[in-house]
């Protein structure tokens, strides 16, 4: 794995430029697999790498990044599957800190501010976040998705060049800049060693089901996937008063983990000679009512739809595949009753479900 920026140069021609060391190992000049993006971390091989931010300008806010998580989605983009990967990037969007500064017109938070940066912004004025229906602002879609600012510029540069920004947070960096709507104020006393997740993750899985699927009390639930997100849908369904809930994934290990977080009981679709969806239409008379896709396999996505209920069954697309996959099923899967669903961080209107989901 090669990396462009191993030392730093003189600093840029601009304003409120300060030297950081930052970003131990996550700027990245080329794909790499994510096989061996998991294996850097997991080595604890750490490349040191000096390079300059930014401090904001007006309606942005430049935060110290106390604690950040790995999520797949990180490594998904690494991999070059994200049609919207942008390189050299410093990625990570799982991450809590502290403001360190705010620029001009910015009145949600002030210096000293924890926060949780928001990779689904919240501006409260566009048609998106005026509609009770969707949490999917888009003020600055646009040029997030290019891996800049709201002002088409970037704050990170390394030797005269620009480094993209990720998702609107880029948490693998001990220092940020985002935009104004783009942080959640949380609790000062909280951990943000375990509070970060909420950038993602568990608010993602637990939305699914409490938000998106509305999950109903005494109701059956499949969750395929037992990973971090899958654990958070699991979470999110017993909170809500399912009666049953199982677990789907072919690695074994983290069936106990399943079970603490309360499913009832999990399976393999290895163990089987016939398809998933139709072993647990036999094990649930008939289907389960709802079933959340946590891997971002289309093939999952189908089996998770055919495995619900005719007549009612909710199924939510909770993974992202990678690009150019798309999604399949016979007409009468959906003409019978069956309604397919995605959700994006779990439907929580940013702020507002951040907090929401902190409390809980």
């Amino acid at each position: 794995m090669n990396f462009l920026f191993s030392e730093y140069d003189t600093p840029p021609a601009l304003p409120g430029v300060k030297v950081s060391l930052l970003c131990r190992k996550h700027c990245l000049d080329q794909k790499a697999s994510i096989g061996s993006f998991s294996e850097l971390l997991t080595e604890g091989k750490y490349l040191n790498l000096r390079y300059y931010f930014s401090r904001c300008l007006s309606l942005c806010i430049s935060l110290q990044i106390v604690a950040t998580a790995l999520c797949h989605t990180d490594a998904y983009t690494l991999s070059g599957a994200d049609p919207e990967g942008c390189f050299p990037v410093i990625l990570g969007h799982e991450g809590a800190g502290i403001v360190e500064s705010v620029g001009e017109g910015v009145t949600r938070v002030k210096p000293g501010d924890t926060v949780i940066p928001l990779y689904i912004p919240q501006c409260g004025e566009c048609k998106f976040c005026k509609s009770p229906k969707t949490n999917l602002c888009q003020k600055i879609r646009v040029p997030q998705g290019k891996g800049l600012m709201p002002d088409g510029t970037t704050r990170f540069t390394c030797k005269g060049k620009q480094i993209y920004h990720f998702m609107g947070t880029s948490t693998f960096s001990e220092y940020t800049v985002v935009a104004d709507i783009s942080v959640a104020k949380i609790d000062p006393a909280a951990p943000l060693d375990k509070v970060c997740l909420l950038g993602c993750g568990i608010s993602t899985g637990y939305g699914a089901a409490v938000n998106t699927a509305k999950v109903e009390p005494g109701s059956t639930c499949a969750v395929f996937g037992l990973g971090g997100v899958g654990l958070a849908a699991i979470m999110g369904c017993k909170a809500a008063g399912a009666s049953r809930i199982i677990g789907i994934d072919i690695k074994k290990n983290t069936y106990a983990k399943a079970k603490e977080f309360g499913a009832d009981e999990c399976i393999s679709p290895q163990d089987f000679e016939k398809p998933i969806q139709e072993v647990l239409i036999e094990m649930t008379d008939g289907g389960v009512d709802y079933s959340f896709e946590c891997v971002g396999n289309v093939g999952v996505m189908r089996a998770a739809l055919e495995a619900c209920h005719k007549g009612w069954g909710v199924s939510v697309i909770v993974g992202v595949a990678a690009a150019g996959q798309e999604i399949s099923t016979r007409p009468f899967q959906l003409v019978t009753g069956r309604t397919w669903k995605g959700t994006a961080f779990g439907g929580n209107s940013s702020a507002l479900g951040m907090k929401l989901i902190y409390k809980m």
